[in-house]
């Protein structure tokens, strides 16, 4: 029996991208010898008309799938949603702008024959990129990597290919705030990256704002760390110990030098403020950690599929 491909693809406004992706894509599934295949698309809540041009493409490869969420649920749940029903004996997941290519599936499944669990892409800037997007993303890796316990080779990207024992695992897993770059990290297996230089947007723009990614950044942190707590308790204990130097001070102005002793008032006013934004922020940690198991405690799906065509769902 031929060993089966699933590619899954989340695909939130890409109407513009995505006949153009599928038939690179097919080109590149079909080059591969004695392998099945399945390619599922994720329309997560899409706006303009990439439901339709999905729903078109499955008219002609039977091997097309699409599922439609209710709304915008993100691109990583978005994606879960995609390994949760592909079938395949290995599964690529890719982005649908066109910036992943597809022609690098050939070097995934080598890998994977090879015997590795996991074949990850590691991006790659050209010269021509701005320098606010290497900027953000040397930022980006550089804050998850210092501040989690899980390590991400910089440039880690969602173009990957895992083995099915990984998908079971992952199938498994219903954690609120998916962040899957660390989680496939986290699960371990027997891993393999491969560089690469993205493709240009081929339609559309970007959906990832400043605004998003910081977003991003803090889920991936908080998502495999506990250590910002350990950082707020470490400058908390800092300032502690630091405003107990002040108390020399304090004790020799008021015995020597009584006539400064009013003296001061904006100093102070200035360390009350400064405290006060202290201890905002370190509250700030800890409700961020504690909204998230408030969140998880009410075990809400990551997404909701409105219509599909795959038979099994229907």
């Amino acid at each position: 029996m031929n060993k089966k491909i699933s590619v899954v693809i989340p695909s939130f406004n890409e109407e513009g991208n995505i006949e153009h992706l599928a038939s690179r894509l097919l080109a590149a599934i079909k080059a591969l010898s004695n392998y099945d295949y399945e390619i599922i698309f994720i329309d997560d809540g899409s706006s303009d008309g990439t439901l339709e041009k999905l729903k078109g493409l499955t008219l002609i490869d039977n091997h097309i799938f699409y599922l439609e969420l209710s709304r915008n649920f993100g691109h990583q749940n978005a994606l879960k949603a995609g390994y949760d029903f592909a079938t395949g004996d290995a599964i690529i997941s890719m982005d649908g702008d066109m910036q992943h290519p597809p022609e690098m599936i050939d070097q995934f499944v080598a890998k994977w024959e090879e015997g590795y669990d996991v074949v990850y892409s590691c991006r790659e800037y050209t010269d021509d990129a701005t320098i606010l997007k290497t900027k953000t993303s040397d930022i980006f890796y550089k804050m998850i990597n210092s501040l989690s316990d899980t390590k991400l080779e910089k440039g880690t990207a969602d173009f990957r290919l895992i083995d099915r024992k990984v998908a079971n695992v992952l199938v498994q897993l219903n954690e609120n705030g998916l962040f899957m770059r660390g989680l496939i990290k986290w699960l371990g297996f027997k891993q393999y990256a491969i560089h690469y230089t993205a493709d240009a947007r081929f339609s559309g723009k970007s959906k990832y704002t400043f605004k998003k990614m910081a977003r991003f950044a803090v889920e991936g942190i908080t998502a495999f760390s506990v250590r910002p707590l350990n950082i707020a308790i470490g400058v908390g204990a800092f300032f502690s110990f630091a405003s107990l130097l002040y108390i020399p001070y304090i004790l020799y102005s008021y015995f020597f030098r009584p006539q400064y002793e009013a003296a001061g008032w904006a100093s102070l006013l200035a360390t009350v403020v400064f405290f006060g934004g202290m201890n905002l922020m370190v509250l700030g940690i800890i409700g961020l950690y504690l909204g998230k198991m408030f969140m998880q405690s009410k075990q809400r799906p990551n997404y909701i599929i409105r219509s599909t065509n795959l038979d099994r769902l229907k």
